[in-house]
């Protein structure tokens, strides 16, 4: 049986089994290829962790109560200042007393003020703080420390300052801050972020400089590519699980020194978490009134653990080497 006989046995003819390909010098470079998305493959790696979506949906219901909660029901901690009845009342006599509502089950403060409603807005200035220092200090550290590590004259220069800053004990130098201005906000701001962000600086300069030598780092130099360019574009993209893993410990540090700083009588007059553990140190001890004291530390626990938590997940998605 010849050819033709066998295209006619299978019912086609020889153009629809066999047709000529076409050569193209232009297409045949092209290498396909499925589209990569470095971030699509980080939340692609961070979600695939059922935990990670279960602790990111409470640090959403945190943020939410934080910041909408006090917008919906406005706080005024001296409202029932006069009214001795409803002052240091346990969640079950606040129920009784004030009837059965969101702002009862955790009690009331000493000047009869609402506990559930205090441990929020306390926590909105708590994050708030956090918030702003570790944006502050994070720009600031992880630019410095970039160019720090890459050049060596400033690397000479920055040694010498960070010698000298870095051996004064941190929270002294916020205390002493502290003290000499008001303690509001801004001023603690202020003190956590003047030297905060050295810390940061140094930390990211050991890393650069472990990289700053290899082959396409030496490659752009020799092509009379700016150190600053270089140290933006070659080094920290290099660098983003780095960076992400840093930051999921500094933003919960601040809520720790904030903690910390109202705690022995030097935080902010806000009534932030801090301010308000301080506040009810006395109701630790005192039968009935532990919910004064403990709510805001329970709270300033969790909001802490989960931010580190989810910070650290984050980081470890953001290491390509996860995402084979």
């Amino acid at each position: 049986m010849n050819n033709e006989d066998l295209y006619k046995k299978l019912g086609y003819s020889k153009e629809d089994l066999f047709s000529f390909a076409s050569h193209d010098d232009l297409e045949s470079e092209k290498i396909t290829a499925p589209r990569y998305s470095y971030w699509h493959s980080v939340f692609r790696v961070f979600f695939r962790n059922k935990f990670n979506t279960i602790i990111l949906i409470a640090l959403g219901i945190i943020i939410l109560f934080a910041y909408i909660y006090p917008l919906l029901y406005h706080y005024d901690a001296t409202a029932n200042i006069r009214n001795a009845a409803m002052k240091h009342l346990s969640p079950a006599k606040a129920i009784q007393t004030m009837g059965f509502s969101i702002h009862s089950i955790l009690g009331t403060g000493g000047a009869g003020e609402s506990t559930f409603d205090a441990i929020w807005n306390g926590a909105k200035i708590s994050i708030s703080l956090a918030l702003v220092c570790a944006a502050i200090n994070m720009t600031i550290g992880v630019v410095i420390g970039a160019v720090w590590g890459f050049s060596k004259k400033v690397d000479v220069f920055m040694t010498e300052v960070y010698n000298i800053l870095g051996n004064v004990p941190y929270i002294l130098f916020i205390s002493v801050m502290v003290m000499l201005f008001s303690a509001s906000f801004w001023t603690m701001v202020f003190a956590l972020t003047i030297t905060g962000w050295l810390g940061i600086a140094y930390f990211i300069r050991t890393q650069v400089v472990i990289i700053r030598d290899r082959e396409y780092n030496l490659a752009s130099r020799c092509l009379g590519t700016s150190t600053v360019k270089i140290a933006m574009k070659n080094i920290l993209p290099f660098m983003t699980s780095v960076i992400v893993t840093l930051l999921a410990t500094e933003i919960p540090s601040y809520i720790s020194y904030e903690v910390f700083l109202a705690y022995i009588g030097m935080g902010l007059s806000d009534m932030s978490l801090g301010r308000m553990i301080y506040a009810a140190e006395p109701a630790m001890v005192t039968p009935g009134w532990g919910f004064e004291f403990w709510s805001p530390v329970v709270l300033a626990s969790f909001i802490t653990i989960v931010l580190y938590v989810v910070g650290q997940n984050l980081g470890d998605a953001s290491d390509p080497r996860t995402h084979m």
